[in-house]
């Protein structure tokens, strides 16, 4: 006993041993990680680097460690960051050109695009050379490279401008296939939202809206990058490209070239050379390519776009709105609530921009963002709301509150509608022997019974609650637009509009940027010098957050090519349509959001459950 109590005794040491010498080597490592510096690599003085490898968004959602040991070095970039940075970069010295690497560029919206690109021609108009690079330009990266000095592409690269559009996933088939009930409650002709759910193809009604929608989108894209570059033939491009590539024989990158969309083609060593002659030389000698490059994040440190001496609070409802809290990149009413109640806690504001880039979600989530911006209003402060790519349904709705609505051409806004989905598996329980039954001492007793169905009196409370929610939004907008609530009720009906055809039928005010909405907000307010500065009513980044932006900092994934995109393309639908599936299990009953509108970013990957479900249900199903 007294040898094995001198073993035990030895093994508890070596454990003690082995988590002391864990914990030394973890707590060296993050001292480490802290005290370096993620800009020693950036110079002085020289190129501004803007080396976008992600998506440009209107509010970055934070990254978790799983995505730092999974290998992704794509990041989200704030949109008003981007352009802040290239609007201090033009009224600086130290800062000769901008580098403009766009090989990893996953998107961003099309309003958000033209707003990068109309920073990029004011730092032309300060007398400096804006350079773009990519291995391959698709819609989005061309629309930011056309407003460049030159634009460079990859000998090996192609230049591939599909255009909105393509195809929504219809999963009726599928749902019947599995026994599972849609029960759904909607308002509204164009509220198409449900359609995945209860047919397999898109409805006359959709099909007219959405290629209104697309139509319009497509012309304002041609009108940006006419105007940034007119001897772009991109027209003729589009509609013939077969031509161009006989007439280069086959080469993609000298097609491009030939119908004036690129300037240089050359690899990335060339264009380091050529950026090394705008920005005073080589960063080093040694390496072929090298140039001064300043760092985004490193310029940023430098000049940041939080300050405190504003007197114009920002506050931004970016993503799905839902209830409750929600981590940046989702609209959490409660989260956005207490962001605005502590901005007004903590800086004395005389004025407020709601800026939306939303498809909608909750309406209940809408109406409690919406009333908390009321209350400011009812305290003589001026509410100025600036929409983004998207501000639509839910997003429309918390607009309401606003006294001017700012939006872009090609902003995606409307959506006048409300639905409701609620499950109901009896069928497919009774394909895999399970019965449900039970008693009640009301007629609601169980009610929504997802195991039975849904009641004939729930199923009409339902429907009545939807098309009251509906109503409400109509008088909300009814009020708030100086509109009859018949003509809200003509243009509402769930219908998604473009933003111009949006300003003509009196849903939006002006046409302008971020930029425009708080300018207008510091002219009502009587604001000048810093007390006309934005402060951005949001909670500080958690240190791990800060963390993962320090460790993912300027870095360089590999280029992904012309066609990596549209490789992706596939992966991201069927992505979205799972998680649509999980919004429909998980969501709110009653909902104001536009799922068929374009989103700004690359579809988040399904959660893991979403997958789990439906993979244990197919398992199930005899052939599935």
């Amino acid at each position: 006993m007294k040898f094995a109590g001198k073993v035990w005794r030895l093994l508890v040491g070596i454990k003690d041993g082995l988590v002391l010498l864990l914990m030394l080597i973890f707590f060296g490592g993050l001292y480490a990680a802290l005290s370096m510096s993620p800009y020693q690599d950036s110079a002085r003085e020289g190129a501004l680097r803007l080396d976008l490898a992600g998506a440009i968004v209107e509010q970055p959602a934070e990254q978790d460690f799983s995505s730092l040991i999974g290998g992704s070095a794509l990041r989200e970039y704030r949109l008003a960051e981007v352009i802040h940075a290239l609007d201090t970069a033009a009224a600086n010295d130290r800062i000769q050109a901008v580098a403009l690497d766009l090989d990893v560029l996953t998107g961003g919206g099309q309003a958000a695009m033209a707003n990068v690109g109309e920073a990029l021609d004011r730092v032309r108009r300060a007398g400096k050379r804006v350079v773009a690079f990519s291995s391959g330009y698709g819609d989005d990266s061309y629309l930011l490279a056309a407003h460049a000095d030159e634009v460079w592409l990859d000998p090996m690269g192609a230049v591939v401008i599909a255009g909105p559009g393509g195809s929504n996933l219809y999963y009726a088939g599928l749902m019947e296939r599995l026994g599972i009930t849609a029960n759904v409650y909607r308002v509204g002709t164009y509220k198409s939202a449900v359609e995945p759910y209860t047919r397999s193809d898109m409805s006359p009604e959709a099909r007219e809206a959405m290629q209104a929608l697309v139509d319009a989108s497509w012309e304002a894209w041609q009108d940006n990058v006419r105007q940034a570059r007119p001897r772009a033939q991109v027209a003729a491009y589009v509609q013939d490209p077969m031509r161009f590539m006989r007439g280069a024989n086959g080469d993609m990158a000298r097609a491009a070239l030939q119908a004036g969309l690129v300037d240089r083609v050359g690899d990335r060593i060339q264009f380091g050379q050529r950026m090394a002659e705008l920005s005073g030389g080589a960063r080093d000698e040694r390496i072929p390519g090298s140039y001064r490059a300043v760092h985004f994040d490193a310029w940023l440190n430098d000049n940041p776009l939080r300050g405190s001496a504003g007197r114009i609070g920002v506050l931004t409802v970016a993503g799905t709105i839902v209830d409750g809290h929600a981590a940046m990149g989702t609209a959490g009413a409660e989260t956005i609530v207490e962001n605005l109640e502590r901005g007004l806690r903590d800086h004395q504001l005389k004025a407020l921009v709601v800026r939306i880039d939303s498809p909608g979600g909750s309406a209940t989530a809408s109406e409690r963002i919406r009333r908390a911006i009321v209350s400011v209003r009812e305290r003589g402060i001026p509410v100025i709301v600036s929409f983004g790519s998207v501000a639509a349904s839910g997003g429309y709705w918390v607009a309401t509150a606003g006294d001017t609505i700012f939006a872009e051409p090609s902003t995606i806004t409307g959506s006048i509608g409300v639905f409701g989905v609620l499950p109901s598996f009896e069928g497919t329980l009774e394909r895999i022997g399970v019965g449900a039954d039970g008693v009640g001492s009301t007629p609601l007793s169980g009610q929504p019974d997802l195991a039975r169905g849904i009641s004939p009196e729930a199923d009409q409370l339902l429907q009545l609650g939807v098309e009251s929610t509906y109503r409400r939004f109509v008088a909300l907008v009814s009020r708030a637009r100086n509109l009859p609530p018949a003509r809200v009720n003509q243009i509402g009906q769930g219908r998604v509009w473009d933003g111009g055809t949006a300003r003509q039928i009196r849903l939006v005010d002006r046409f302008g940027s971020l930029d425009d909405a708080l300018a207008e907000a510091a002219r009502r307010a009587g604001l000048e010098g810093s007390q006309a500065q934005p402060v951005f009513l949001e909670g500080e980044p958690s240190f791990f957050a800060q963390l993962m932006r320090g460790a993912t900092a300027d870095s360089a994934p590999a280029a992904r090519g012309a066609f990596a995109a549209l490789s992706r393309s596939p992966d991201a639908l069927l992505e979205r349509a799972l998680g649509d599936v999980e919004a429909m299990l998980r969501g709110p009953a009653i909902q104001a959001r536009c799922l068929e509108c374009p989103m700004p970013a690359p579809a988040p990957r399904a959660p893991a459950a979403a997958r789990g479900w439906l993979a244990r249900l197919l398992a199930f199903i005899p052939g599935a």
